[in-house]
């Protein structure tokens, strides 16, 4: 029993995958039977992919809530505290709720399970499930964790699956090619429910074409059944978009990259066909203000914090870069997990740089950040294991006209940096006053 949220969140933080010997699923679908299958009383939206999924999910989300539905929330991870992976119409889980939710997890995994906790991101969820029935929202918005076709998240029997992009990322879980990564992704598909696809790399799509097949799902693909024409850079963007019956001229996007044109055009298509009802006005509201922390986020003069946090993350990043800020030097500060391919996004940002720093954040599977160093070839290169002493360095030494601190890699170390500089800002503005 805990009697404390920091009890019960200090608890489950540590709750590791590599701890837990029991079959992939398994434990989640006992202590869901216990629970009564709450998840089975929710219509449900499953996000996959490499990239864009938690842009997607939110981009969806804004345009749900604005048609009038009670839209919950299950995202990772959280910038400042656990509550926010678990959210209805945006406002966090409360404390109570969340002790509540947990102890009742807790007293099913000790007398069903004999104390064998599954993960943190899976305890997460099933607080999440709970909730979300509980509240009786008219639609819960689930991403995935890892994958999808293992990942706890999959007991689920969605209204619509949405696989954004593919990747090569967790490859010594879900394997060291696109195809592979594209078979665990491809994992959320269910019998006769729709797909909607952004991905883009033709041996990936393959797969997933050939699973939606098998499960005679209706699949809808940007560039094939979702059209994208018109698009205007600026701020805010804007694009046409064309699917199935629908045209919709000009549509006002505040989210910088064109990633984010096709992540919102996803998101359309997603909330149509779970509501053909959603009005041209809707859309045009939600996505001119739907807005995601951590992503080209700008936090003060001449900041900017992307959780870019493999290859095809730092691409649209640095393409992002040169279309808004084309006459700015870029001084980079990268920090990552182990698990990522670093050599392709270092390599990236080595050629738009004008300086290169590295760091690392205090989580055991931190990449070091002297091995990310010597993997950059840049001239111009700052090492620096304190991550803090780093941001403070450069941001001391910066020169707002011309430069620009971009600091990027894991979305832990974006969490870190993020609240690290808000509470600096916050500090800045009492100090002035």
């Amino acid at each position: 029993m805990f009697h404390s949220i920091e009890e019960c969140t200090n608890f489950i933080f540590q709750l590791k995958a590599s701890q837990y010997k029991g079959q992939p699923l398994e434990a989640v679908r006992i202590i869901l039977q216990e629970l009564g299958n709450p998840h089975l009383e929710i219509n449900m939206i499953h996000f996959a992919g490499s990239n864009g999924k938690g842009s997607t999910l939110n981009a969806t989300r804004e345009i749900l809530m604005t048609h009038g539905l009670q839209v919950g929330a299950f995202t990772s991870p959280h910038l400042e505290r656990a509550n926010e992976r678990v959210t209805i119409n945006k406002s966090q889980i409360s404390d109570e709720k969340f002790l509540q939710y947990a102890n009742i997890v807790s007293e099913v995994i000790e007398e069903k399970l004999e104390g064998k906790y599954p993960t943190f991101f899976e305890v997460m969820m099933l607080i999440a499930f709970q909730h979300f029935a509980h509240e009786q929202v008219d639609v819960a918005l689930i991403e995935t964790g890892i994958g999808g076709r293992i990942d706890s998240t999959n007991v689920i029997t969605p209204k619509v699956s949405v696989i954004t992009t593919i990747s090569l990322e967790h490859t010594e879980i879900l394997g060291d090619t696109y195809e592979k990564i594209a078979f665990e992704k491809a994992g959320i598909i269910k019998q006769d429910i729709p797909v909607v696809v952004g991905v883009k790399n033709k041996k990936a799509l393959n797969v997933i074409e050939q699973k939606a097949n098998k499960m005679e799902s209706a699949i809808y693909e940007l560039g094939k059944e979702i059209q994208l024409t018109n698009v205007k850079k600026g701020d805010p963007q804007y694009f046409t978009y064309h699917f199935l019956n629908n045209s919709i001229n000009d549509i006002p996007l505040s989210m910088a990259g064109e990633h984010q044109i096709d992540n919102a055009a996803l998101a359309i298509s997603a909330s149509l066909l779970f509501d053909s009802t959603i009005s041209e006005e809707a859309i045009r509201y939600a996505l001119k203000r739907a807005k995601w922390e951590g992503r080209f986020e700008k936090l003060g003069n001449g900041v900017i914090i992307d959780g870019a946090h493999n290859s095809e993350g730092t691409g649209a990043l640095i393409s992002t870069l040169l279309e808004t800020e084309p006459n700015k030097k870029y001084k980079f500060i990268y920090a990552a997990l182990q698990d990522k391919d670093h050599q392709k996004s270092i390599e990236m940002m080595d050629k738009v740089a004008h300086k290169m720093c590295f760091t690392e954040i205090s989580l055991p599977r931190r990449a070091q950040a002297e091995l990310l160093a010597a993997q950059s070839h840049h001239t111009n290169i700052s090492v620096d294991n304190n991550w803090k002493q780093l941001v403070e360095d450069e941001l001391n030494h910066l020169n707002e006209t011309d430069e620009l601190l971009v600091i990027t890699g894991s979305l832990y170390f974006i969490a870190e940096v993020r609240q690290y500089l808000l509470s600096m800002n916050n500090r800045k503005k009492d100090n002035s006053l």
